[in-house]
């Protein structure tokens, strides 16, 4: 089953709202930490995890990244109720006591990334 997206003519418009921000405010916390993520001693799972939540937010992956959702083809945008939905995903893992501590981290770096966009908090990680 594939995932809601909201369909957009210029997916890459940087006017496109994903979650509440501006689709060049997402794409500048990936590019960000695609840097990071890439540089020796500062990879981390959290860090790990929110690169793939910007990244599958900005329809650049084939699946969601806590709860693998199949998305219909990359490009799309997930909708805000699909964003939503995946952080609650997320908020359900890290409630899990026997989930490993790298695991943990990297849903830690997903939900912390996804509550920022979707506007709900204002630190982004």
């Amino acid at each position: 089953m594939g995932v809601d997206f909201e369909r957009n003519e210029d997916t890459r418009s940087a006017e496109l709202l994903i979650g509440t921000r501006p689709r060049a405010q997402v794409e500048g916390a990936y590019r960000r930490l695609e840097h990071e993520v890439a540089t020796p001693g500062l990879r981390t799972a959290f860090s790990v995890g929110a690169l793939d939540a910007y990244g599958w937010a900005l329809g650049q992956a084939e699946r969601a990244p806590v709860t693998g959702a199949a998305v219909d083809g990359l490009g799309g945008v997930p909708s805000s109720y699909v964003l939503t939905a995946e952080l609650d995903a997320a908020v359900v893992q890290l409630g899990d006591p026997t989930e490993e501590a790298e695991r943990a981290a990297h849903v830690r770096g997903v939900h912390d990334a996804l509550a920022w966009v979707c506007g709900l908090v204002d630190d982004r990680p």
